[in-house]
């Protein structure tokens, strides 16, 4: 299995989302193509509710800790609770790479 599959399934089964993306963010990076090296994910769900962000952050890394010791070498993160998800215009656009060489 891939590793956004992983991602995915993972994240559905511990948050129940009420809505998730889950990109692959590799091609922007200096890295062969076909990596999954780097990915984003936005994760609105119930369980943030009353979670402050390092909170959040760290039940999802406990969910991939494992791949992150492996292939897997960033993850942004953005989770919202369902009313922070109404109240915004998305998550915010990834950076471009700033480090490698192309």
């Amino acid at each position: 299995m891939n590793i956004e599959t992983t991602l995915i399934q993972r994240l559905q089964a511990q948050f129940n989302p009420e809505h998730l993306s889950v990109t692959n963010e590799s091609y922007m990076h200096n890295v062969p193509e076909g990596s999954e090296s780097h990915f984003k994910v936005v994760v609105v769900s119930e369980a943030f509710n009353d979670c402050r962000k390092v909170q959040r952050h760290q039940k999802v890394y406990g969910l991939v800790g494992d791949l992150l010791a492996g292939e897997l070498h960033a993850l942004a993160i953005h989770t919202y609770s369902p009313d922070e998800w109404l109240a915004t215009n998305g998550a915010p656009a990834s950076p471009n790479c700033r480090g490698g060489s192309a």
